[in-house]
């Protein structure tokens, strides 16, 4: 994966995953280093604003069930599909 891929990709986690944005506020510089990034690159990323970062986390968490078709609708169907079930 190239560097810049690599980047989006951690940043992608950041966003989406609260467990990943649990371990990384923890240490984002050891976080970022784990994940593969070069030391400015990980310099970079562990420089992120937490609250910016908390905020839109928050957000892509609001928009990303109204892009599938709805909350309750496509939570259901992800389940469904999570355990091989046809929904």
């Amino acid at each position: 994966m190239s560097d810049a891929r690599l980047f989006e990709a951690v940043l992608a986690r950041l966003y989406t995953d609260a467990v990943e944005r649990a371990r990384f506020c923890a240490d984002p510089l050891a976080y970022a280093l784990a994940a593969g990034l070069d030391p400015d690159q990980a310099a970079d990323i562990a420089a992120i604003d937490r609250s910016g970062l908390a905020l839109t986390a928050q957000s892509f968490a609001r928009k990303r069930p109204a892009a599938h078709g709805g909350g309750a609708r496509w939570m259901l169907r992800r389940w469904l599909a999570r355990f091989g079930v046809a929904g």
